[in-house]
């Protein structure tokens, strides 16, 4: 029972990470809107291999655009 507890936690925080980092996100409004869906989604990655995809995703494309590697060489 704790188990079920403690997955349907960790998805309620990661859906509600998601959702305020979309909201953050908007133009117009200030704030680490992608900073937290980051956060959110690392939350989902351990339960949810698309969250795992679409985090992989984003960590890739900030590298690329800031011109670091992942070994940071």
């Amino acid at each position: 029972m704790l188990q079920h507890t403690v997955r349907a936690s960790r998805i309620a925080v990661g859906v509600g990470l998601l959702i305020v980092g979309g909201i953050l996100a908007l133009p117009l409004v200030p704030g680490p809107g992608l900073l937290v869906m980051f956060g959110g989604l690392t939350v989902l990655s351990g339960e949810f291999a698309w969250a795992r995809r679409l985090r992989d995703r984003m960590r890739h494309t900030f590298r690329r655009m800031t011109g670091r590697t992942p070994h940071g060489g």
